[in-house]
């Protein structure tokens, strides 16, 4: 919820910023709103296309990392055989 009202905010401040130039009336002007509108929905579509880029490479990124941090593959049990010396043994 953090994150949602971070990006909101800031989507928010953006387009205020860019679309609003005149705080003498208490409403927007119709240049004012149309501009909010189209600004607020580029920022929602970019916005849903870098999430579903993220989506997209998380699950490869985690098996990644898993193989890259997971326990090493123990080695086959070749059962009995040859007794091996110790790297100790004289």
């Amino acid at each position: 919820l953090r994150d949602f009202l971070l990006v909101y905010n800031r989507m928010t401040e953006l387009c205020f910023r860019h679309c609003v130039c005149n705080l003498n009336y208490r409403l927007l002007t119709g240049r004012e709103e149309s501009c909010l509108d189209s600004c607020a929905a580029r920022l929602v579509r970019a916005n849903h296309r870098l999430m579903g880029a993220y989506v997209g490479l998380v699950p490869a990124l985690l098996q990644r990392r898993a193989a890259e941090h997971g326990p090493p593959a123990a080695a086959p049990d070749t059962g009995p055989g040859p007794a091996r010396p110790s790297p100790e043994a004289p």
